[in-house]
């Protein structure tokens, strides 16, 4: 993550983090150190920030960030089946 960036979170994304039990300290790792950050194709405003987590069996975690936005604002969080083995 960029030097003193803010973060918040949508409820689309607390929801999915609270159904889906995604720890937070897992976003943050993400958003600090992702293996891949890429733009939204369908949002400009949208970039996303992948990472294995090791500790939810080395499922790919999809943080989907504004990053237009100050703070950042979270959109949504999920682990993207479609990016198993790409990283």
């Amino acid at each position: 993550m960029e030097p003193n960036v803010e973060v918040e979170f949508t409820e689309h994304a607390k929801e999915a983090i609270q159904q889906r039990e995604i720890h937070y300290q897992w976003i943050n790792q993400t958003l600090a150190q992702p293996e891949l950050r890429m733009e939204d194709p369908n949002d400009p405003t949208v970039e996303r920030f992948f990472r294995t987590i090791p500790d939810y069996g080395n499922r790919i975690l999809r943080v989907a960030v504004n990053t237009k936005s100050w703070p950042w604002r979270v959109v949504s969080v999920f682990f993207d089946r479609t990016m198993k083995g790409k990283l």
